[in-house]
C-alpha cells in the first residue's frame, strides 16, 4: 500500500456528528469522492489538495491534546492508503472514526477502527450507490446514517431499518438537512413512531455556522 495520501486538511474542533459529539477531536479530511450527493456540504474536498506522507501526517496529529481522530472527506475509502493511515493511528492508541458514504467496500478497514457510514436516502441523488454487503461488516461499535431532507428520506429510511434489522447491527443515527427538515419536527417523529435511533445535529453548524466546524 502507498506510503502517502492526498490531504484536504487537518483541523482540530469539536466532534459535531454520532456518538463522540461535543468531544475535541482531530479531522483529518481527505480529497477526492466518486459521489456528488445533492446536500453536499463539502464539495471543496472533491479535488484539489496536496499529497503527504503518511508519516508526516500522523506526526502533525500528535500535536493536537487528544485521543480522538476522525477521518473524513470526500471519501476517505477511495484511497486505499486510508486503510493504512487508519491503521498507524489505532496501532499508535488513538481512537479513530471513519466516515463513509457506504458505496463503498468497508471490509478491508481495522476492524478495530469505528465505522460511521451513511445509507444514503432518495433525496441525496445517490441511493443507488448504497452497498448492502456492508451491513454484513457492521458491529456494535459501529454508526449507520440517514441523512433526512424529506418525509420521504424519513419513512425510507424507517422501512431500511426495519428490513434489515439496523438496531440490532450497530447504532442508528437520524440526522435532518440544515435548512430543508425541521429538527425539531424530525425530533417528534422519532418519538411518536418509538424509533430506537440516535436523534443528531450538525453541532458545529449551530456553534460555528460552519460546515467545517473550525
Amino acid at each position: 500500500m502507498s506510503d502517502s495520501i492526498r490531504l484536504t486538511e487537518v483541523f482540530y474542533s469539536l466532534q459535531g456528528e454520532a456518538n463522540t459529539v461535543g468531544l475535541p477531536t482531530v479531522f483529518i479530511r481527505l480529497t477526492g469522492c466518486p459521489l456528488r450527493c445533492v446536500y453536499c456540504d463539502t464539495a471543496y474536498a472533491f479535488t484539489g489538495g496536496y499529497v503527504i506522507d503518511l508519516e508526516e501526517l500522523c506526526t502533525q496529529v500528535q500535536q493536537y491534546p487528544t485521543k480522538y481522530i476522525t477521518i473524513t472527506g470526500g471519501e476517505p475509502l477511495a484511497q486505499p492508503a486510508c486503510l493504512t493511515l487508519s491503521k498507524k493511528l489505532l496501532d499508535a492508541g488513538y481512537y479513530v472514526a471513519v466516515e463513509t458514504s457506504g458505496a463503498l467496500d468497508i471490509s478491508k478497514l481495522d476492524p478495530r477502527a469505528i465505522k460511521v457510514m451513511d445509507l444514503k436516502t432518495p433525496s441525496s441523488g445517490e441511493q443507488q450507490q448504497n452497498l448492502y454487503t456492508n451491513l454484513d461488516y457492521l458491529t456494535a461499535q459501529d454508526q449507520i446514517k440517514f441523512v433526512l431532507a424529506t418525509e420521504a428520506d424519513y419513512q425510507w429510511a424507517v422501512s431500511q431499518m426495519l428490513e434489515y434489522d439496523l438496531t440490532q447491527k450497530c447504532q442508528v443515527l437520524f440526522s435532518p438537512v440544515q435548512g430543508q427538515m425541521s429538527p425539531k419536527l424530525l425530533a417528534d417523529k422519532i418519538l411518536q413512531d418509538q424509533l430506537q435511533v440516535r436523534f443528531q445535529i450538525q453541532l458545529h453548524k449551530y456553534l460555528w455556522d460552519d460546515a467545517q466546524g473550525k
